[in-house]
């Protein structure tokens, strides 16, 4: 295959490989940071030993990943406790510290919590004498941007563990048109056994179709749609009334466009089981959407530049309005 098809192929359904291109698809999957769910859906299946030796090392990787998010959540929930203040954690710690079906395999970055607007200063000051440092100089171009205008501070970054934590008091930058509600965002997290919090399973879906479709250019957009399979997989089951909650949370956040799509290409590509009436009919542009999220070749390439170099622009675009666009890029090419 010329696209990243055979990886979605072998994560929607690992039966149906039949002596694949082994090498493209852990290619593939690496590019696009799926090589632990990859592994953890080939568990006891029939591979090759040399792919059995990749994938059982990534399967330890995912482990220890896991193991070293947990305990960046614990010290920040530490950190910020003497505050009275709640760590709502996001994205794939979060699914960690659910321990959700999202989680299985999920590889982890950085760690991203939500606190109120209002008590960010506060956090901050809280994480950096626990030991976080600044990355950005106080007084710089991109301190200042994150400040004024982004849903997050600029990164820290802990002096002796090395890990990087984001700390959003919403999830969308400021500059954005859609404003979801952050308030209601902190007021309906869910508490988990740990102290530690997360967004409501609702919320967890628009902030997953927020970040993939209204927030980027859908790099290592795969991820973050097998993400959204699992948790609307997981959430619907649990649920009877999930989908009508969904769909009124995704209004009140005003996000049901990016949550359509998301549903679309999930069912699309995933084969995820969606409420028809809350994805919508399939537009034409949904296809081009679908190129950007398989627009990688057999070696794990990304290809289709131009088409790549669109939804880059499109990402800017959304991000903010035109005039302030044009001064942020001079800024930005002059630096």
């Amino acid at each position: 295959m010329r696209d990243a098809r055979l990886l979605v192929q072998a994560l929607r359904d690992p039966d149906s490989l039949h002596d694949p291109d082994w090498s493209a698809l852990v290619a593939t999957a690496r590019a696009e940071q799926l090589i632990g769910s990859l592994a953890a859906r080939l568990a006891g299946k029939a591979v090759p030993p040399r792919v059995e030796a990749i994938l059982e090392s990534a399967r330890r990787d995912s482990a220890y990943a896991r193991t070293q998010a947990l305990w960046e959540a614990e010290m920040c929930r530490r950190a910020l406790a003497p505050l009275g203040m709640p760590a709502i954690l996001l994205k794939g710690t979060a699914f960690h510290a659910a321990d959700l079906d999202a989680a299985e395999g999920r590889s982890v970055g950085d760690l991203d919590i939500l606190v109120p607007r209002d008590r960010i200063e506060e956090a901050e000051a809280a994480l950096i004498a626990a030991g976080w440092e600044r990355m950005k100089a106080a007084e710089g171009y991109d301190d200042q941007y994150y400040r004024r205008w982004m849903h997050e501070l600029p990164p820290l970054i802990h002096h002796t563990r090395d890990r990087m934590i984001d700390v959003h008091h919403t999830i969308l930058p400021l500059t954005a048109r859609p404003r979801p509600d952050a308030t209601a965002l902190i007021a309906d997290s869910v508490v988990l056994e740990s102290g530690l919090r997360m967004l409501s399973p609702a919320d967890m879906i628009v902030h997953a179709a927020a970040h993939l479709l209204a927030d980027g250019d859908l790099a290592g957009g795969l991820r973050n749609l097998w993400d959204i399979d699992r948790l609307l997989r997981e959430f619907a089951a649990r649920d009877d009334d999930f989908w009508r909650k969904l769909a009124e949370r995704s209004r009140l956040h005003q996000l049901r466009g990016p949550v359509a799509l998301a549903l679309r290409l999930a069912r699309r590509l995933y084969g995820t089981p969606v409420d028809r009436v809350v994805a919508g009919r399939t537009r034409l542009g949904d296809r081009l959407f679908e190129a950007r999220l398989l627009a990688r070749n057999g070696w794990g390439q990304e290809r289709h530049k131009a088409l790549r170099f669109a939804f880059y622009i499109r990402s800017h675009w959304l991000r903010m309005p035109p005039l302030m666009l044009a001064r942020h890029l001079w800024v930005k090419a002059r630096a």
